[in-house]
């Protein structure tokens, strides 16, 4: 069953070394069956991966700005309802 896994990747610095990481964990999630999304990505991390040819390849939900009283969030997990809970 693919699940998506979201990474908020806003305080993440937008380097060579930070792409490779993402890179090398998007090809475990495909591996795995699974899709990552990178949430929070800063307009530089973008621009980098434009420039490196990886975004077509990785997921990249635009940065948005926090709603009032909202609490950022780092690695969440989408699962269906009808998942049993992982412990």
């Amino acid at each position: 069953m693919e699940m998506t896994f979201s990474c908020d990747v806003g305080a993440l610095v937008s380097d060579a070394e930070t792409v490779e990481r993402l890179a090398r964990l998007h090809v475990r999630a495909r591996r795995g069956g699974h899709v990552l999304l990178l949430r929070n990505a800063s307009p530089e991390l973008c621009d980098l991966l434009r420039f490196m040819g990886l975004a077509c390849v990785l997921c990249v939900e635009p940065r948005r700005q926090a709603e009032q009283g909202e609490q950022r969030l780092g690695l969440e997990e989408e699962r269906e309802l009808l998942d049993p809970p992982v412990v």
